[in-house]
């Protein structure tokens, strides 16, 4: 009995199968994200912004698929980004005592860093910055996508 034909099949209904669960995680973010924010409400935020730094996409650990580019900035009760995310699922935004640009670093720091909130928008971005955490306490902005243990990208915005 020739098996190669069956095996070639399998191995071939494999790989797609393989490629679309891949193409979904990465698409499923986009699909059920939620509108991006004013840029009314962004402007807002900048104009009374304590802090500001920039994303941008040639951090050591960014790469095609894990990039960010644009104006953050933290003040008055807000964190906002006026620029993009590459989508994906899971972002979660970190300020950080220490600008980190590798998942080595994130890690090693994790413990002395204070989670904000989730990123659901991949075109700009506002969170409401809790009354107890402090932006003075820290100098950078962290993007990681939590379900993988992904370095998406950072800003530096204090000294």
């Amino acid at each position: 009995m020739n098996l190669r034909k069956p095996l070639l099949l399998l191995i071939s209904h494999a790989l797609v199968a393989l490629a679309g669960f891949a193409g979904g995680i990465y698409a499923l973010p986009i699909l059920t994200a939620p509108e991006a924010p004013e840029a009314s409400a962004l402007a807002a935020v900048a104009a009374k912004a304590e802090y500001r730094g920039e994303f941008v996409r040639d951090l050591a650990d960014s790469d095609a698929l894990h990039w960010g580019e644009g104006i953050v900035t933290l003040g008055n009760g807000a964190i906002a980004l006026e620029g993009k995310l590459a989508p994906g699922p899971d972002y979660q935004l970190y300020l950080s005592p220490e600008f980190v640009e590798t998942e080595a670093d994130f890690n090693r720091l994790k413990a002395q860093m204070v989670r904000v909130g989730a990123v659901k928008t991949f075109d700009n971005f506002l969170l409401a910055l809790p009354a107890e955490i402090d932006p003075a306490g820290y100098t950078s902005v962290i993007i990681w996508c939590e379900s993988f243990g992904q370095f998406i990208t950072a800003a530096h915005y204090r000294g």
